[in-house]
């Protein structure tokens, strides 16, 4: 009898540590506010974006999307220089993408380039953004097994630049049938890069808090000083460029193996 007392109370002081040790191991509630505030203000850009577009505000809303790149590009970063990182942050990142890099230049191409097009118009635009959804998908399954060094695909945020940056430099023009159709196929190139499988550069693995040569600091000094001089046709010929890096580089490698 007493034997079966001493196991009885044996397995209640077990179970009683078991639970305290699992109450002790669960994450701790809430979330990380810098981070989170950074990706929220991106958020703010494409939503802002959004309302440009639908009044007419072609201009402002490039510039919000350029906006929404910036907080875009340090909330990542701020979390990994400060270990912040959850995976909240990273499901919110890709949604607050998806606005910003997704539906926000997809309805600012169209109310600006495309409506002329009729059903044309609107394909274009929903392969952007249906390819933007689809990217971020991707990117979100493969982010723990693809290279931290190189991007599967047009990353979005380079893919809205190139849609800003066109419609930024071109804003005051009254499209044509012709403008019109160039924007389409941009469009949905832009999109389709997206999801390809040209591998682009990433710039994550550079280190802010590292030393660099003092030629390094001087070279953004200068590229700065050059975006001022034309900021919509610098920035729209810049992403042009990379956008079309991946794709040139894998078509001269069969060329010239």
């Amino acid at each position: 009898m007493n034997n079966a007392d001493n196991s009885e109370k044996i397995v209640e002081i077990d179970s009683f540590s078991e639970a305290k040790s699992g109450d002790k191991s669960r994450p701790g509630k809430g979330i990380y506010l810098l981070p989170n505030l950074l990706t929220t203000g991106a958020l703010f850009g494409g939503f802002y974006a959004v309302l440009s577009g639908f009044s007419g505000s072609y201009e402002l809303a490039a510039i919000a999307i350029f906006v929404a790149m910036v907080f875009d590009g340090l909330d990542g970063r701020v979390a990994r220089m400060t270990n912040t990182q959850s995976d909240f942050g990273v499901q919110y990142d890709s949604l607050s993408d998806m606005v910003s890099f997704g539906i926000a230049p997809a309805i600012v191409i169209y109310g600006w380039g495309l409506t002329g097009l009729g059903k044309v118009g609107i394909a274009a635009a929903f392969v952007y953004a249906s390819c933007a959804a689809l990217r971020l998908a991707r990117f979100n399954v493969q982010s723990t097994l693809s290279n931290s060094k190189l991007f599967i695909g047009l990353p979005s945020p380079a893919a809205a630049a190139l849609i800003a940056g066109f419609v930024w430099s071109a804003h005051s023009v009254d499209p044509s049938m012709f403008v019109s159709g160039f924007t389409a196929l941009l469009t949905a190139v832009a999109g389709l890069l997206m999801v390809s499988n040209f591998k682009y550069p990433s710039f994550k693995q550079i280190d802010l808090r590292g030393k660099v040569p003092f030629v390094v600091i001087l070279s953004i000094v200068m590229a700065f000083v050059v975006i001022t001089i034309d900021p919509p046709r610098i920035l729209f010929l810049l992403s042009l460029g990379y956008a079309l890096y991946a794709p040139a580089r894998f078509f001269w490698s069969k060329i010239y193996p």
